[in-house]
């Protein structure tokens, strides 16, 4: 199920990518994420105006008085926060979803580049069962070219510097995870288990992606890179981007009020 679902789309996928590409397997892997995100887009659109409907209604005054009316009773607060959830008809796991989307795709591809760039005879046998049948040209395509700029696109990224190697992709991996999370993340000022989550989700998030991208392929680290980028440039296209908040490491302030 896992094979014909995910791992042989793009194996596929990957392959002509890369045909079309004069075997750029870089560029065919920067292709395939903007392709992915087109296909997620109307999920993380909803997410996103599910991000802006949460930062309206905390800065509401139904909001702002359950604050004050229950600030010594957080459990209460809660409650009245989840009745007005409802009675605006607003749900606050709908952001979840892409980051749950980006699991299973994150997996098949670090699989799918795997098998793509096979290092022994029964990797190559292994990489075949998985082509389709209808495009018996992808055969002729293997051994991929897996150099791009200074990375093997099959091993961990490390620019060599003056005797260190840096991982660059890693650390930019890092980076672009906080301010994307960051961007999907409303603002909390209740100081709750809900904003408590939220930050933890803020730098946990970005340093298990970055932790991919040190120890795995660098290819997949390529992945992390464009896929954070387009999601920045989606959120800030949407226009409503606190760029002051986003960029503030401390944690969430309490919402203006109305």
């Amino acid at each position: 199920m896992w094979d014909t679902l995910i791992l042989n789309p793009m194996v596929n996928s990957l392959l002509l990518i890369y045909d079309v590409l004069g075997d750029n397997f870089g560029l065919a892997i920067i292709v395939f994420t903007i392709i992915v995100r087109l296909i997620t887009l109307p999920l993380t659109w909803q997410s996103q105006k599910s991000t802006q409907k949460m930062q309206e209604l905390q800065q509401s005054k139904k909001w702002q008085d359950i604050q004050k009316k229950y600030k010594d009773d957080k459990q209460k607060m809660q409650e009245e926060q989840l009745k007005l959830y409802k009675e605006v008809g607003f749900n606050p796991l709908s952001g979840c979803l892409p980051t749950l989307i980006q699991f299973p795709i994150i997996i098949g591809l670090y699989q799918a580049i795997m098998r793509a760039l096979p290092a022994a005879p029964v990797q190559l046998l292994d990489l075949a069962k998985h082509f389709y049948p209808f495009l018996p040209g992808l055969a002729r395509l293997v051994p991929l070219n897996s150099q791009f700029l200074w990375m093997d696109l099959g091993r961990p990224e490390r620019l060599p510097v003056a005797g260190i190697e840096i991982p660059v992709l890693a650390i930019v991996v890092v980076i672009t995870s906080w301010l994307s999370t960051k961007l999907m993340t409303p603002p909390s000022g209740d100081g709750g288990q809900g904003a408590q989550m939220s930050q933890m989700m803020g730098i946990y998030m970005p340093l298990l992606l970055g932790y991919f991208a040190y120890q795995y392929s660098a290819g997949l680290a390529l992945y992390f890179v464009v896929s954070n980028v387009l999601q920045i440039i989606q959120s800030a296209a949407m226009g409503k981007v606190n760029w002051r908040q986003v960029l503030s490491f401390g944690g969430p302030r309490p919402a203006k009020k109305a």
